[in-house]
């Protein structure tokens, strides 16, 4: 249902006049938005204002009346609010269930979910029973103006060597799956008036099949995804052992320590670790690319980080086209020189930090 894009047969397209605007789900966990959800309202706001089209929010839950007023804050002019018992945990059955009725009555061109396991899940789910073309895990997302009106979906494809872009021209609406940390979220504006719209949910409890009996939080997972600060390792660590710089220079700096797909299936880290297109996406303020090459699988990742430091013997290295700054040289003698420089730059502040607090007990 999906197809590759083709510019040249615009006029065969069905009239899809009846469909407009682009939704956004919202997901959430226990009355907390996932931040891909705002991320996706940034997106979506852009996609929005080319079409000239509202942006709406959908969001469905329990007791999750501040996340609709969150949306509006967050770009939406309008949310679609499913809040029902029934809807408290997540299940696919009655949250599909909502999110047909509104896709059915609402009939947006463009809907979008987070590449989560909720989201993978209900995507699929919805794309099935419309039925529709669903383009999973983008790492771009445009529009094409009118008449088209189609949106370019793309993502990393033939083993992620190229990207793709996917167009879905014969089904509405047309839908995307997006990772976490590669859209930015608009700034929070308490300011913003929209429209809340509250629809009932479709099913009673005794019509649903599953259960949740509890919910065990994984309290020992690496969030890298929310990491500030990430010092990453790629083959040119050498071995399990080169990491061992690496989260020494991560603990100097408050951060984390990511890997490469090459170095996590040598089983130098865990899985945990990995940034790229089968790992996390991630947006940290400083980014660490330490023996990594700079392939399409990671750097769909990373690129988005906001300053992005390269250490390679290769010259030549891809991974210097992305960076902000780039070092060539060994990096077993570059990454500990940093390490003491941040260690001696912070010792030094903590000196003056103790200074200032004598002289004012004194004072």
């Amino acid at each position: 249902m999906a197809e590759t894009k083709n510019q040249n047969n615009n006029a065969d397209m069905p009239d899809w006049s009846a469909y407009r605007g682009v939704m956004v789900f919202i997901e959430q966990r226990g009355g907390q938005a996932k931040k891909v959800g705002w991320q996706l309202l940034g997106q979506g706001r852009k996609l929005a204002d080319k079409l000239e089209v509202e942006l709406i929010a959908l969001v469905i839950g329990y007791g999750v009346e501040h996340l609709a007023e969150e949306a509006i804050y967050y770009g939406a002019d309008r949310v679609i609010l499913a809040d029902a018992k029934e809807l408290k945990d997540y299940r696919t059955r009655p949250y599909s269930r909502v999110a047909l009725k509104v896709i059915e009555e609402v009939k947006p061109e463009i809907v979008l979910f987070g590449a989560t396991g909720t989201g993978r899940d209900l995507a699929g789910a919805i794309a099935t029973h419309l039925p529709t073309g669903l383009t999973a895990d983008c790492t771009q997302l445009d529009v094409e103006p009118h008449p088209s009106r189609l949106l370019l979906a793309s993502r990393p494809a033939f083993s992620e060597k190229m990207m793709a872009t996917i167009l879905c021209k014969q089904y509405r609406p047309q839908m995307a799956t997006a990772r976490a940390g590669v859209f930015e979220a608009l700034p929070r504006d308490i300011s913003r008036k929209g429209e809340i719209v509250q629809v009932e949910n479709v099913l009673k409890e005794e019509e649903i099949a599953a259960r949740v009996l509890e919910f065990i939080e994984a309290n020992n997972k690496l969030n890298i995804e929310d990491a500030e600060i990430i010092v990453e390792g790629g083959w040119g660590v050498g071995g399990p052992e080169g990491f061992k710089p690496l989260q020494e220079l991560a603990d100097a700096l408050g951060g984390m320590v990511g890997a490469s797909r090459a170095a996590v299936d040598a089983g130098w880290i865990s899985h945990d670790h990995q940034v790229g297109q089968t790992g996390h996406t991630v947006r940290p303020k400083l980014y660490f690319a330490i023996g990594i090459s700079g392939a399409v699988q990671h750097t769909v990742g990373m690129q988005n980080s906001d300053v992005i430091v390269a250490i390679n013997s290769d010259p030549n290295a891809p991974i210097f086209k992305f960076a902000h700054y780039g070092i060539v040289g060994d990096l077993f003698k570059i990454v500990p020189a940093i390490t003491q420089a941040v260690k001696n730059k912070r010792g030094l502040f903590a000196l003056q930090a103790d200074q200032a607090a004598a002289t004012k007990v004194k004072l």
